[in-house]
């Protein structure tokens, strides 16, 4: 069976991957906008099977696009399963309460490698400190203290993360194809993830049901 991976850099879209880089080393958004630490909350008139219905957590809004990782869509693999496939062992004391979380699909992007958002705290090879609230790390080393008891005290697994080149979101927004809103890490980590739309949503004093294709942003 193939391994996943979990790597210890992450390209953004629209570049080459650069094995070396580090995560929060370029330089701002040249419009001024920037979505970090937002929800992407997708439109009812996004069909697109990947996109509908999806929350969005934004790491990264910067020169170069926008990295971010769908936060309410499960996959079918277990936490159990991917520390299988990257030949790591869960304390035994770990597995009611770990093994069997559900691995989020985080976007279409590096779909083969493992993303983990999670409570800063921690020393990992490749990480950016989103808020006092989010970390973002795509080094292997965070599966490792998790699989020894000594990892985030909440997390959210992904597997692949969303991508757009620079202008690309600010464009679908303006289409009216996402809502955005400041993110509130209780939605992120606490929330069964059937919740997580609604809450998104209603972050923005807006009742779900009236949700209309033709809404704005905040």
């Amino acid at each position: 069976m193939k391994k996943s991976k979990v790597g210890s850099t992450l390209a953004m879209p629209g570049r080459p991957p650069e094995p070396d880089e580090a995560l929060g080393k370029i330089g701002p958004v040249a419009s001024g906008l920037n979505l970090a630490n937002h929800f992407l909350i997708a439109m009812p008139s996004i069909q697109d099977p990947i996109f509908g219905g999806t929350v969005v957590y934004v790491c990264e809004h910067n020169e170069k696009g926008v990295l971010g990782v769908v936060i309410n869509k499960p996959t079918d693999m277990t936490m159990s399963v991917l520390f299988d496939r990257v030949d790591l062992k869960l304390a035994p004391g770990l597995r009611s309460s770990v093994a069997e979380q559900p691995i989020m699909f985080g976007g279409p992007v590096q779909d083969d490698r493992g993303f983990v958002l999670h409570s800063p705290g921690g020393r990992y090879s490749s990480s950016l400190t989103v808020t006092d609230d989010v970390a973002f790390t795509t080094s292997i080393d965070v599966l490792e203290a998790v699989a020894s008891g000594a990892g985030p005290a909440r997390m959210l697994v992904s597997i692949g993360y969303a991508g757009w080149s620079p202008g690309q979101l600010e464009e679908e927004i303006a289409r009216n194809g996402w809502l955005t809103v400041g993110a509130d890490a209780r939605v992120l980590f606490d929330l069964p993830i059937e919740d997580r739309y609604t809450a998104a949503i209603k972050l923005l004093g807006i009742d779900p049901l009236m949700l209309a294709t033709e809404a704005g942003h905040a």
